[in-house]
């Protein structure tokens, strides 16, 4: 009975709901979560796939693709950080009934992204190999052919993942969360289907992977194109003024206020990672490819957590724009337990399918045994420290707090992330566990400073509206 009571009290729904100025239900709450834990667990399961398919060519094959992967990385992340900027807007406007503001947001983001992506093709065009020789230094042969075939392919991808990412965001803001889940699935299974044909039936190995990547997403992308356009959608774009209206300036503003911070943020993180694979990428191509695998069944047990980052966005933005900080407290707060609730429960059922997922990676035996220790670290780690690290930040990117999370984020990173690999996993010889420990650390900093940060704030908000 007292189990009942306390699980009742941490995820039930609380009369103290009745006097917020905006509501959602338990039942809202999981329409919004549950499209997009699917989502992410599908996105997972077939890349799994594609990795398993791309470590039939080899170890090298599989290292160069996954040296790829967190170079562009890179700039996925600044797309998604502009999108979620995008999306933080319009939800506010949604929540203050402002249509129009939020018809400018879907524009705006729209542009926005397409000229960053277009600006990150030229980047990466322009720096083509060299970019890969100045990251990773002189990794071998084989290896660095893979990575230039499977780089020089995939990077035409850019404004296919930007538009996509910026609509899939604005379906979000208004609570639609089971567009992007069926659709990211269909993308999904026809990018394994083209890795079927493309690698085992034409034999066209890494570029045969690269090649179905890129057709799935420009399909996933002219989709949400053709949806946000729908005249009953609260954030739909016109195509007849997208390009004829002048863009609002003042739109522009507060979605960069928010989505800039966040872009450098996702992308000195990422860079960061970068500069960690590199010292990994000193180790040998066992460890580089125990890292891949680790990298790739580590997601499972913190899917999750990706689906309440964006969750969160939602619904803290739209209690923010209806000036409810109560609101903004209890939500966050109960999807907050509901993240930590979710990792014990995945990271369980990880565990005990594990051996089974690494059957499917043909790996040498040296890579595989690593790997099986890195996801022990990562996920063991992420049941206690993950939401706080990363679903708490986007509560507060949400509340305008973005530009404090950008600086504390970037400083974590680089001064335990990176600077405890370089001691932990080089100069101490403890390789890609002293990475992935130096790693954790990085976890534990975020954790303290967000954690008091966000305390902070919401109590600070709360008695200002009190007072007014």
């Amino acid at each position: 009975m007292r189990l009942k009571q306390l699980f009742t009290r941490a995820f039930g729904e609380n009369p103290e709901e009745d006097s917020f100025s905006i509501r959602f239900s338990n039942k809202t709450l999981f329409a919004l979560l549950l499209p997009l834990v699917a989502e992410q667990f599908l996105s997972i399961l077939m890349g799994i796939m594609d990795t398993v398919m791309v470590s039939s060519l080899g170890d090298a094959s599989v290292s160069g693709v996954s040296l790829v992967d967190m170079i562009f990385i890179l700039f996925i992340n600044i797309f998604n950080a502009l999108a979620t900027g995008g999306a933080v807007i319009a939800s506010r406007c949604v929540g203050a009934k402002n249509p129009d503001g939020a018809a400018r947001s879907a524009r705006t983001i729209l542009l926005i992204s397409l000229a960053a992506s277009l600006l990150m093709l030229g980047v990466a065009a322009a720096a083509d190999t060299r970019l890969l020789r100045l990251l990773y230094g002189q990794i071998e042969d084989d290896v660095m052919a893979a990575s230039t075939v499977y780089m020089r392919t995939t990077m035409i991808s850019f404004p296919f993942i930007a538009l996509y990412s910026a609509c899939a965001a604005l379906f979000r803001s208004v609570g639609n969360s089971k567009i992007s889940m069926v659709s990211s699935a269909a993308a999904n299974l026809f990018n394994v289907a083209g890795n079927a044909f493309t690698i085992f039936v034409l034999k066209w190995g890494v570029f045969g992977a690269a090649l179905s990547t890129v057709v799935s997403r420009f399909l996933l992308m002219a989709y949400f194109l053709v949806k946000i356009a729908d005249k009953d959608l609260a954030v739909r774009v016109n195509y007849k003024t997208l390009l004829t209206e002048k863009p609002d300036g003042g739109t522009a503003k507060s979605i960069l206020s928010v989505g800039l911070p966040g872009s450098l943020e996702s992308g000195t993180f990422q860079l960061g990672r970068i500069l960690v694979l590199s010292i990994i990428s000193t180790f040998g191509t066992a460890q580089i490819a125990a890292n891949a695998v680790a990298n790739n069944i580590d997601t499972f047990g913190v899917m999750t957590g990706f689906a309440f980052n964006l969750a969160i966005i939602t619904v803290a933005g739209q209690c923010v724009g209806a000036g409810d900080w109560r609101a903004v407290r209890y939500y966050t707060g109960k999807l907050l337990r509901m993240s930590y609730a979710s990792f014990v429960l995945f990271n369980a059922v990880l565990f005990a399918v594990l051996p089974l997922l690494l059957k499917l990676y043909q790996v040498s035996p040296e890579a595989h045994d690593l790997a099986v220790t890195l996801i022990l670290i990562h996920n063991l780690s992420a049941t206690v420290l993950w939401t706080p690290s990363f679903v708490t930040p986007n509560a507060m990117k949400a509340a305008g707090d973005a530009r404090f999370v950008m600086i504390a984020a970037v400083l974590s990173m680089f001064l335990f992330r990176v600077g405890f690999s370089e001691i932990f996993g080089r100069r101490m010889g403890m390789g890609a566990v002293g990475v992935w420990i130096a790693m954790v650390l990085d976890w534990i900093f975020r954790t303290v400073v967000f954690e008091i940060r966000w305390r902070k704030t919401l109590k600070r908000k709360i008695a200002r509206t009190a007072s007014e």
